[in-house]
Parts: C-alpha cells; sequence; structure tokens
C-alpha cells in the first residue's frame, strides 16, 4: 500500500502591513490595524524608514504571498522619519509609496495595495 502524500493546509491572512519602527507610531498604528485588519489577520513588518528601502519591502511581500497568501499590502510611511534624514519631505514620502505601490501592482495584480502616510497626530492620510 503507498502512503497517501498529505498536502499541506493553505495558511491565509488578508494583509502584510509594512511601517516604520518608531516608537512613536505604535499607539497609532496597532489599535487602526487592528480594526483594519482584525485581531489575527494580517502581517506585520517594521522597517526603518517604512518603503525607503524598496528592494527590503519586496522581498516580504513575495514572502507574504508565498507563505500566507495576502490580499492586500498596506504601505505606511510618517512625518518625521529619522530615518530619511532631511530627505524626508512629504513630497519624498508621497513619491516613494507611490512609486513602491505602483511596483507592486506590476508584480503582483492580483494584490490590492494601500499606502498612507501617517501624521504624528494619529491622523493616517491616504495617498493617492
Amino acid at each position: 500500500m503507498t502512503p497517501v502524500k498529505q498536502k499541506k493546509p493553505v495558511i491565509h491572512c488578508d494583509a502584510l502591513v509594512v511601517h516604520c519602527m518608531d516608537y512613536r507610531l505604535q499607539k497609532f498604528l496597532q489599535p487602526w490595524i487592528t480594526v483594519r485588519f482584525g485581531y489575527d489577520n494580517f502581517d506585520i513588518i517594521s522597517l526603518a524608514g517604512g518603503v525607503h528601502d524598496y528592494e527590503m519591502v519586496l522581498k516580504y511581500v513575495q514572502l507574504a504571498v508565498q507563505i500566507h497568501s495576502i490580499d492586500t499590502v498596506c504601505l505606511i510611511n510618517h512625518e518625521d522619519c529619522r530615518a530619511y534624514g532631511r530627505d524626508g519631505t512629504y513630497k519624498r514620502h508621497r513619491h516613494d509609496l507611490l512609486d513602491t505601490r505602483e511596483k507592486l501592482r506590476v508584480l503582483f495584480p492580483q494584490l490590492n495595495v494601500e499606502t498612507f502616510f501617517l501624521h504624528l497626530d494619529g491622523t493616517f492620510e491616504p495617498m493617492e
């Protein structure tokens, strides 16, 4: 009798959230993410500068698609990001968020890619 090979169950969560590691954001991020995606329905990556390092973001998106079958990528940069230094203008964050979104949409057309700029007063501004 030949043993039946068991397939691994599909592991799915709705989203990958990529944001900056800055401690000042946590009081805004955690409640917002939980309301948006639930308590246990997202992967989360904290990178200095958020989307500042596109190659690193891409690596985690690829992994989340592969192992967790995500549907959504939520990219969040923020006001006064020290990882950007003097280059961290609103205009630069907007550019980097939208550029990353477009690159990801080309590579992963099945994904919904959302972009937000988080102000230090806790306001999440959608970037369109």
